[in-house]
């Protein structure tokens, strides 16, 4: 816990803009008004240029860091099956999305700040080299300034690296944790933590610690620049104020990393 007079922060980031057409996913209204940096969908895994531009405006009122999601072209699964997209296609659709995010945000006054893979393509970017690497050139050709945020370790953490990139760590206080530091399979007990209380634990373990206890009971060193909250969590809003509430309770500053 931070010492008096020794302020520490720490930025909690969202995936949000996930609402496509008529569908609606998640409170984005109130959820902007407790992160500090939130991760906009591109219209490949979810999101459409209405939500887009609804997001970059309230990014921009809110005074939150806006970053980009793009995932695999996948609407049907949430970008969260797994499919076999060359690096190549990767990098190009990469750039179709961060080309319309930040569009949509020039317009609402603001920019794209940071870069955030989704779903299944931020896992495979972990650890396929070939992929991290076309995924990182392309975000350095798009604009040498974004930040790349993801996972504390692995592939594309060395690709943005070689390309010249800030890289910012996250760790995710809403998702149970496995040995290694991989996270629990969405499906598996343990894998949501939807409690608010056990949250909010799990984020001061993380800001306090810098890591948390995995599901065998061994320790996992994350070190993260960032706490993710997911927007689709069941209760997302309820678990947003309770994390907060307690970190800046503990003494932090909630702000963002980019």
């Amino acid at each position: 816990m931070p010492a008096e007079n020794d302020v520490h922060s720490i930025d909690l980031n969202s995936d949000l803009g996930e609402s496509f057409g008529a569908w609606r996913l998640g409170d984005d209204e109130a959820m902007f008004a407790l992160v500090s940096s939130a991760n906009i969908a591109c219209g490949f895994h979810a999101g459409d240029p209405v939500t887009m531009l609804a997001s970059a405006r309230r990014a921009a009122r809110h005074g939150v860091a806006l970053g980009a999601h793009p995932g695999y072209r996948d609407l049907a699964g949430f970008g969260r099956r797994d499919l076999d997209a060359t690096p190549t296609e990767i990098a190009a659709e990469l750039l179709a999305q961060l080309g319309a995010l930040d569009g949509t945000a020039r317009a609402a006054g603001t920019r794209v700040r940071y870069v955030k893979a989704h779903g299944a393509l931020y896992h495979r970017l972990a650890a396929d080299e070939s992929a991290a690497h076309a995924f990182a050139e392309a975000v350095a050709a798009f604009d040498p300034a974004l930040t790349v945020l993801g996972q504390p370790s692995g592939a594309i953490v060395r690709a943005a690296d070689a390309a010249g990139l800030r890289y910012a760590r996250e760790a995710f206080v809403d998702r149970g944790y496995a040995a290694g530091g991989s996270l629990v399979p969405r499906g598996e007990p343990g894998a949501v933590v939807d409690d608010p209380a056990a949250a909010s634990d799990r984020a001061l373990e993380i800001a306090e610690t810098g890591g948390i206890t995995a599901d065998d009971g061994s320790r996992v060193e994350l070190a993260p620049d960032s706490l993710c909250l997911h927007g689709d969590t069941p209760g997302a809003v309820a678990i947003a104020r309770a994390v907060r509430a307690a970190l800046e309770g503990a003494g932090f500053e909630i702000e963002a990393f980019a």
